[in-house]
C-alpha cells in the first residue's frame, strides 16, 4: 500500500543491460567554481568541478539554486557523468552531468560520495 507521506516517484525505466550500464563513467569529483547562470530557463548555477589530472576540470549548469547556497556548495564533493558528449546550455558546453536526487520538495539534493573518495574515484 503506497506511503501517503511519500511523494510520487517516477515511473521505472525499462532494463538495461550491465554492459549498458558499465559504458556510464561515473565519478566522484571537488566543485571548485559556483557562478550565477542567469540566463538558463530555470534557476542555475554555472558549475565547476575538478575530477583530479587525469580527467581535469569541467562545467556544467545544475538546478541548484533552490537548496544551495553558492558558498556551500564550493569545496563539496559531488558525483557524476563525464563521458557524455558536450551540451549546449544557454550559450556554453556543458561537459558532464552532476548526479542529484528530487528531494520530493521541489529542490534537488545533490549526490556526494562517502568519507574516504578522491578526485576522479570511479563509482560503481
Amino acid at each position: 500500500m503506497p506511503d501517503p507521506d511519500q511523494p510520487a516517484v517516477a515511473p521505472v525505466e525499462p532494463e538495461i543491460s550491465y554492459d549498458d550500464f558499465a559504458k556510464v563513467d561515473v565519478r566522484a569529483g571537488e566543485i571548485v567554481s559556483v557562478e550565477e547562470f542567469p540566463r538558463a530557463r530555470n534557476p542555475s548555477y554555472r558549475i565547476r568541478v575538478d575530477f583530479g589530472p587525469e580527467i581535469g576540470i569541467r562545467e556544467t549548469s545544475a538546478q541548484a539554486k533552490t537548496g544551495y547556497e553558492r558558498e556551500e556548495l564550493l569545496g563539496r564533493y559531488v558525483v557524476a557523468v563525464v563521458n557524455f558528449p558536450p551540451k549546449n546550455i544557454a550559450g556554453f558546453q556543458s561537459q558532464m552531468l552532476i548526479l542529484g536526487v528530487d528531494a520530493g520538495d521541489g529542490t534537488l539534493s545533490l549526490l556526494h560520495p562517502g568519507r574516504g573518495t578522491f578526485k576522479g574515484a570511479r563509482v560503481y
